[in-house]
């Protein structure tokens, strides 16, 4: 049984006339009425009552009409959703992120795209940099954003956005008090850092910043991620360097100074895999490289790129 022959059985059993049916169909009666005679001897049975006044659907015809209106239904949507998916209108997309991520460039992306493509379902999950670099080489994500980027010949890294950074200090800690900070006063404080592993990561870069400024911490306590982190500074652990676009999203028990010291900033960059042409990989990429000339635009007319 073929879906032509169901088309052309429907018609039929819905005009009970081959040659209203015929010409719905847009073909001759006599092929179409073959083409019944074909499917009756398929299925071994009657599907109609023939008369010289007229047809009739028999039992089996009613039955198969019911199912074949439904078939040719679920076939259609089918098609409608295959090319939706394949046009980028629908489907998925899995979308990975380093956590710190979360509170600046990705949020406004995600509402950009969803605007944009409202029936796209946008999986998301946060990783660090080395779950990022792994994920995209073996096709578990299909887009990442990375801090500052990812290192590897299978995939194209894009910077987003650039940001100085900031401290992130205990709300009850004396140094919260004060406006701004110079950096090699903090000698004598716990450094939160982050991530414990793998390394080198942002935690060795932020070292390298306070030797340039002429100190190593006297104490270090590493955490996993950049959540765990923030959660022991807002208990009173210790002081941290963060991305200053981590203080637009308020957290209990911490406060978010800048301080004067050596800034190298640090970037976002977009990650995708160089052979990954999806329609909703571009989508996304082409999304994201809109909003990085807009903050870049804005950030040069008020003249306060970040370094």
């Amino acid at each position: 049984m073929d879906f032509k022959r169901l088309t052309y059985f429907v018609a039929v059993a819905e005009e009970l006339h081959f040659g209203r049916a015929a010409v719905r169909l847009d073909i001759a009666q006599p092929p179409l009425s073959r083409q019944i005679a074909h499917l009756e001897a398929e299925l071994g049975v009657q599907l109609f009552d023939r008369s010289r006044s007229q047809i009739k659907r028999t039992q089996a015809g009613d039955a198969l009409l019911e199912r074949a209106r439904d078939i040719l239904e679920r076939v259609d949507r089918t098609a409608r959703e295959v090319r939706r998916i394949g046009e980028g209108a629908a489907g998925r997309l899995r979308v990975a992120f380093i956590g710190s991520a979360s509170h600046g460039v990705l949020p406004e992306l995600i509402r950009t795209f969803r605007a944009e493509y409202p029936d796209v379902e946008l999986a998301l999950s946060a990783m660090n940099n080395a779950q990022l670099k792994t994920a995209l080489i073996e096709r578990q994500i299909d887009v990442a954003f990375a801090r500052p980027a990812l290192d590897d010949d299978e995939i194209r890294c894009e910077k987003i956005h650039r940001e100085p950074l900031i401290l992130a200090l205990p709300a009850e800690s004396e140094l919260a008090g004060r406006d701004r900070l110079v950096l090699a006063e903090l000698k004598r404080e716990t450094f939160v850092l982050y991530p414990r592993r793998p390394r080198p990561s942002f935690a060795d870069g932020i070292l390298d910043i306070c030797k340039k400024e002429g100190f190593i911490p006297d104490s270090e306590v590493l955490a996993q991620d950049y959540q765990t982190a923030i959660a022991l500074v807002s208990v009173g652990v210790g002081v941290s360097v963060v991305p200053q676009s981590v203080s637009q999203s308020a957290r209990h028990g911490v406060v978010f100074r800048p301080y004067d010291g050596y800034n190298p900033g640090t970037a976002i960059s977009l990650a995708v895999r160089r052979d990954n042409q999806s329609v909703h990989t571009n989508q996304f990429v082409t999304i994201a490289q809109r909003f990085a000339r807009r903050v870049r635009a804005a950030q040069d007319q008020a003249g306060t790129a970040a370094p």
